[in-house]
């Protein structure tokens, strides 16, 4: 290796396969450039940041254990020392995975989505509908407190906020309405 100490202070060290080192006259940032055109920076408040060239992304590691990726679409990722995951969207659709298995994702016109780890999916409307779906039956819940369920079998049961129930076979032929 070959080593450089600048006028300000700065040292640089060169090593045989090209890979350069730099480290600030404080001694308290280190830049690694590498041949393949990466960079690792290490920061004065121990952030370590990693650009790789090759896929344009960069990987900002903090002391706290949070780690965040930028990737080139603006597509941001962050993964936190808990296991929860959350990743932003370049149309601002925000997904975050839990560690227990709970998915919700919080889209740009205010609809959100909720999977348990059992599959189980709850989906609020900005309107105020809901939907529920699971392995038994799918249900929407209307703002008005109308709710229309269908069953795994094909039956539907809608009960109206009148009090009205209409309950229809598998084929769709109504055999109740009870006003």
């Amino acid at each position: 290796k070959v080593e450089e100490v600048l006028s300000d202070g700065r040292r640089i060290l060169t090593f045989q396969d090209g890979t350069k080192k730099e480290i600030s006259a404080d001694k308290r940032m280190t830049t690694i450039s590498f041949t393949n055109g990466d960079v690792k920076r290490i920061m004065p408040d121990q952030r370590v940041i990693y650009y790789y060239a090759d896929a344009q992304t960069t990987h900002t590691a903090y002391p706290d254990g949070l780690e965040v990726l930028q990737f080139p679409n603006n597509q941001i990722e962050k993964h936190y020392p808990d296991g929860t995951q959350e990743i932003m969207f370049p149309d601002h659709t925000v997904k975050c995975l839990y560690r227990d298995g709970l998915k919700e994702t919080f889209f740009p016109d205010g609809t959100v989505v909720k999977v348990e780890k059992n599959g189980d999916k709850i989906v609020v409307f900005s309107d105020g509908q809901r939907e529920i779906h699971t392995a038994q039956f799918r249900r929407r819940e209307y703002p008005d407190g109308t709710v229309k369920t269908v069953f795994c079998n094909g039956r539907q049961e809608t009960k109206y906020s009148t009090g009205r129930v209409q309950i229809k076979d598998e084929e769709g032929n109504l055999i109740l309405d009870k006003k």
